[in-house]
């Protein structure tokens, strides 16, 4: 792979599984051993804190400082304990960034220019976006060449989306025409209930074609591993949290490989 594929994790609706996908996706993808950089570019910062770093060490090299202008990327990188996989942290400073940049020439470019020198040195750069449609998010979509959809199996699922696809449709008509969609990804599946198979379905229905086949379940080793700093393939490999995230890798790879041919 010449380029790294910059892949944003977004839906401006919280709690859909975002986090646990981007940091998930990005620890399977270093266990491929593809070169993998997780940007943790969301104020709550969960994505440093799930991948064992103390936020409070971060105070002074994170996104934040990345994205205002004060240090290049690369000395914002850290080593995470898988060998393939480095993180940009977040710290809750980054929630200062929107009303900081919203008077700024290119504000909307910031991420795509840090993040320019990195393409040659990865794989893919994996950017976990804050549950907004604010000038974080759209710095995320416009640096990104896809971006993927995490959607619960819950009512109200497909509420607000057509919001964020407007959203998607402005960036690629102004800010990033290259911009396509990695796909959606079903999450919070209980394979247990009726109503998560109709809201599969339904996803599938308005999606055609789009919805990933690895679905990620209800599972505790997913909820337990962000506490316990680690990824789920650390946490539990063989759980089906853990299995589910490593067949959705396969599937991001096989797009990467059909792109290229």
């Amino acid at each position: 792979m010449a380029r790294a594929r910059v892949i944003a994790i977004a839906n401006q609706k919280g709690g859909v599984g975002k986090t646990t996908t981007a940091i998930n996706l990005s620890a399977s993808l270093a266990t491929a051993e593809k070169r993998t950089l997780l940007i943790d570019f969301d104020p709550q910062a969960n994505a440093t804190s799930g991948l064992g770093f103390d936020t409070n060490t971060c105070e002074h090299n994170n996104i934040y400082h990345v994205i205002i202008g004060e240090i290049p990327i690369h000395e914002a990188i850290r080593k995470s304990e898988l060998a393939y996989l480095d993180l940009v942290p977040a710290g809750s400073d980054l929630v200062g960034a929107e009303p900081e940049l919203v008077n700024e020439m290119a504000r909307e470019v910031r991420l795509k220019d840090a993040v320019a020198p990195l393409l040659d040195r990865y794989d893919f750069i994996i950017i976990d976006c804050a549950p907004s449609l604010g000038i974080l998010t759209i710095n995320a979509l416009v640096a990104a060449h896809t971006f993927l959809v995490p959607l619960q199996c819950e009512y109200f699922a497909l509420e607000g989306i057509s919001k964020f696809y407007k959203t998607v449709d402005l960036i690629k008509r102004r800010l990033n025409p290259q911009l396509e969609e990695e796909g959606v990804l079903l999450t919070m599946f209980d394979k247990r209930n009726r109503l998560s198979f109709e809201i599969a379905n339904e996803v599938k229905g308005y999606f055609k074609g789009k919805v990933f086949t690895a679905v990620i379940p209800r599972n505790v080793k997913l909820s337990e591993a962000p506490s316990h700093g680690k990824p789920a393939i650390l946490y539990d490999i063989n759980s089906s949290g853990a299995i589910s995230y490593l067949n959705l890798t396969r599937e991001v790879i096989d797009n990467v490989n059909r792109s290229e041919a």
